[in-house]
């Protein structure tokens, strides 16, 4: 029955997902993700088709492609035909804009920075939490064993060491007091996946780790799936506030032809019942409303900002995650 569940939620490899078995729809649109949204977008496709042949009388079909989100932006800038991109994080679709698939203002075209719901870094153990963990300090106890993606692949896993960046930054007081607490939490790191989903899959289904640094949503999704009688989500006081945003491909967009089609399935999202599809998938929802019908849903969590922390995105990846960066520096001694 497990195996069952696993080729639901975590289908192996990268690639296409079609969202309908619709054969000739007036409307195909690409859309280009990370790992975690599988789920999410089968939902969110189906309504949003729904809703635009009812507005429109038109017919469409969006076709689904997950893997890191660093590799899935690589992709597009090769040459993969996406309508839209809905990455893990907006250095990626700046990667894309600064090779001129779409405006390099892209950021300012929907509200909330074109991010139309959030999530953070969770941790999800096994029950009963043998190993204690309730904080980032408790990672680097003797013997735990973390699971995260490859930083360098991942969008998931930029997230994840910012998240403990952030965290060490703030109660040892400098730069390289965070440094030297990502170095040693990488010491306890047996595998590095490509990817989030590969991560989640490495933790719940082969059983290796103590505990599996997650975006929230994929921590609920796995939870759900297995059961509490298996994993528990444990949630760290502080964190990091995750926007993953979205963005159209102008290139690809009006080439097609399908640009008005491609900003209606962007603008969905802020409509409340994207934003209740969004909540239902365990992202945090943008719109009060929606939020606070949802509250009990999600930890309290106090949370920081990339901005806050290391200046933005472009700031971040020079520094951490580019070739010769802390993350080299650190992963090879």
């Amino acid at each position: 029955m497990e195996m069952d569940m696993m080729r639901r939620i975590v289908p192996l490899a990268a690639g296409l997902l079609w969202a309908s078995a619709a054969l000739a729809a007036d409307i195909n649109l690409l859309n280009v993700s990370y790992d975690p949204t599988r789920e999410l977008y089968v939902e969110f496709n189906k309504a949003f088709a729904t809703a635009y042949q009812k507005e429109t009388g038109k017919s469409v079909e969006i076709k689904q492609s997950h893997g890191g989100s660093g590799s899935q932006a690589r992709a597009v800038i090769d040459g993969l035909q996406a309508d839209v991109v809905t990455l893990a994080l907006a250095y990626d679709i700046d990667a894309i804009a600064n090779k001129g698939f779409t405006a390099t203002d892209w950021q300012k075209r929907l509200p909330q920075n074109s991010s139309p719901y959030t999530s953070t870094i969770v941790f999800l153990v096994r029950k009963g939490n043998p190993k204690g963990i309730k904080d980032w300090d408790d990672l680097l106890k003797p013997g735990v064993a973390v699971i995260t993606p490859n930083p360098k692949t991942s969008g998931g896993a930029r997230w994840n060491y910012l998240a403990a960046w952030g965290f060490a930054q703030k109660k040892y007081g400098s730069p390289d007091k965070a440094k030297d607490f990502i170095g040693k939490l990488f010491q306890q790191v047996p595998v590095l996946d490509t990817g989030a989903r590969g991560a989640t899959v490495t933790f719940v289904e082969r059983g290796v780790g103590d505990v599996l640094l997650a975006w929230e949503n994929e921590a609920f999704l796995a939870l759900k799936e297995f059961g509490p009688e298996k994993f528990e989500i444990v949630a760290p006081p502080l964190s990091i506030l995750a926007e993953p945003p979205v963005a159209i491909v102008d290139k690809v967009a009006d080439k097609k032809g399908t640009r008005n089609a491609a900003d209606a399935y962007l603008q969905y999202w802020y409509t409340k019942e994207g934003q209740e599809i969004a909540a239902r998938n365990f992202y945090r929802p943008r719109d009060a409303e929606i939020a606070k019908k949802y509250a009990n849903s999600f930890a309290k969590v106090e949370l920081f900002t990339i901005d806050d922390v290391f200046g933005g995105w472009t700031k971040a990846q020079k520094e951490h995650f580019a070739d010769g960066g802390v993350f080299d520096q650190i992963y090879k001694n």
